[in-house]
């Protein structure tokens, strides 16, 4: 028998979650390597593409992130030295600092759209969308219970 099979399903998808994002790191950083990038700063990148429609705060995007503000500025500035953000001081409140992505990040994608499409079509190989679904819904619910668990614990 096998002894995956013995563990509650809460802890083995805890625990497959870990593994998995461990995994797709790896992946990304060897897939990103070439472009001088790390995942976390992909990410940044990805986040401000897809959830915002305006040049985000370091607090906003930490927020989106799941990560800390000073997490986030690090990989924002080391982003900045690589050319593809600024960090700029909001022009109503100079306490607030926004990140804006560059021309860079428009040929970045260029570069890897092919790339990206095949990694993800690999990834998700022989997931129907029905699963796709009930898996974006568990995540969902998952990531709200993390944030609730976070501001509990504030």
């Amino acid at each position: 028998m096998n002894k995956l099979n013995t563990i509650p399903d809460q802890r083995y998808i805890f625990g497959g979650i870990q593994i998995a994002a461990n995994q797709m790191d790896t992946l990304m950083e060897r897939e990103l390597k070439e472009h001088n990038l790390t995942t976390k700063q992909w990410l940044l990148c990805v986040v401000i593409q897809n959830t915002f429609d305006h040049d985000p705060t370091l607090k906003e995007l930490a927020a989106g992130m799941g990560s800390s503000h000073q997490n986030v500025k690090q990989v924002a500035l080391r982003l900045q030295e690589k050319g593809f953000t600024t960090l700029e001081k909001d022009p109503d409140d100079g306490r607030i600092t926004r990140v804006r992505l560059t021309d860079a990040i428009d040929n970045f994608g260029l570069a890897t759209h092919e790339k990206a499409e095949d990694f993800s079509a690999k990834l998700f190989d022989g997931i129907t969308k029905e699963e796709q679904a009930v898996t974006r819904k568990t995540l969902n619910k998952l990531l709200a219970n993390l944030e609730k668990m976070d501001l509990e614990s504030k």
